[in-house]
């Protein structure tokens, strides 16, 4: 530092080796918050995907009660932690649970044989586990047959399209929302509902493109558009209210929790059921994994088995809202307090 002496008094000028030493610190902390930042994607990506497997899958078995002991018995042996299994009396009872998404898959016994029951729109891993495990029974003598209770299409066997449908919900909703926020200033309300047509015209083109072009989908078309027009209103909504509230911090804070917290917990590929939980439970509670179930269970399951995952989507919409509303209540008594006189303001 240097100091000189004027008409006010003493000024102080930093010297060429203040400035020097306080890029080095910023250049310092650049380099290690960049690190941390990168370190932190990679748990956040890879610890799920490292930790995954099949641990206590919920899996339905039926058949008479000797016979169901015995097979629950074989599975505690040969893959111990890996099901959790439900009897059922018969195999219809089981395919309907499984159909109601209360199970990946199932076995059924009966005097002719022994049935696997797979479900292969439930997530990629599932069926082909149990057709392993029906390999292993055949090699051992038992008559061995396949059902599969909600297939993929032919046109996207491997279940691609779903599985490609994360990070364009991601991007919609976050993409809408910083858009709403630093681009347009209109009212509150006005950014709301056009976030939500912005939401309903992608979910609608994004499901056209997936289930006419590809043929990724084969249920209903209009449930599943509705589905993925609200994963992409929960994020945007959601985005958007932070954005509101907080400024563009907001929209970074909405962007790490959907990119990075969201996003590998959601289970897009494999199903909540596959990821360690209570990991894979918890990215269920938020809007890309509540959206992939309401996709996956209209896309392949009637609409099954969504009931829980609707009502978190309506959550997060519902608090992108509400965070909206306080910015704008904060806004107009901000702008109210500017324009009061100070004699009537401290009167």
């Amino acid at each position: 530092m240097t100091s000189t002496q004027g008409p006010t008094g003493t000024t102080t000028t930093p010297t060429s080796a203040t400035t020097t030493d306080r890029g080095v610190r910023r250049l310092i902390s650049l380099v290690v918050g960049i690190t941390a930042v990168i370190a932190l994607m990679l748990l956040a990506f890879a610890a799920p995907a490292i930790n995954s497997g099949a641990n206590d899958l919920p899996l339905a078995v039926s058949g008479p009660g000797p016979a169901v002991t015995q097979v629950t018995g074989a599975l505690s042996s040969n893959r111990p932690g890996a099901f959790d299994v439900t009897t059922y009396p018969t195999a219809a009872d089981a395919a309907r649970a499984i159909g109601d998404r209360d199970a990946i898959g199932g076995i059924a016994v009966a005097p002719t044989g022994i049935t696997i029951q797979t479900a292969a729109g439930a997530g990629a891993p599932y069926a082909p586990l149990l057709r392993g495990i029906g390999t292993q029974l055949a090699a051992s003598g038992q008559n061995v047959t396949y059902q599969e209770v909600a297939p993929l299409t032919i046109d996207d066997p491997t279940g691609a399209g779903l599985t490609a449908l994360g990070l364009p919900l991601i991007f919609g909703g976050l993409a809408s929302a910083a858009a709403l926020v630093l681009a347009y200033r209109g009212a509150v309300a006005t950014r709301a509902l056009t976030a939500l047509a912005l939401s309903v015209l992608a979910g609608f083109t994004v499901t056209a493109i997936l289930q006419f072009g590809f043929g990724s989908f084969d249920g209903s078309y209009w449930l599943t558009a509705t589905a993925v027009s609200a994963g992409i209103a929960a994020i945007s909504l959601t985005v958007l209210g932070l954005g509101l509230l907080l400024g563009p911090a907001g929209i970074g804070l909405g962007a790490v929790l959907m990119l990075f917290v969201a996003n590998p917990l959601s289970g897009m590929a494999t199903g909540p059921a596959w990821l360690p939980q209570p990991w894979g439970q918890i990215g269920q509670y938020l809007p890309l994994g509540a959206a992939g179930t309401t996709i996956r269970s209209a896309a392949y399951f009637d609409g099954n088995g969504d009931t829980t995952a609707w009502i978190v989507l309506g959550c997060w919409a519902l608090a992108g809202l509400l965070l909206a509303l306080l910015a704008s209540r904060r806004t107009a008594t901000t702008a109210l307090a500017s324009t009061d006189e100070p004699g009537l303001r401290y009167a």
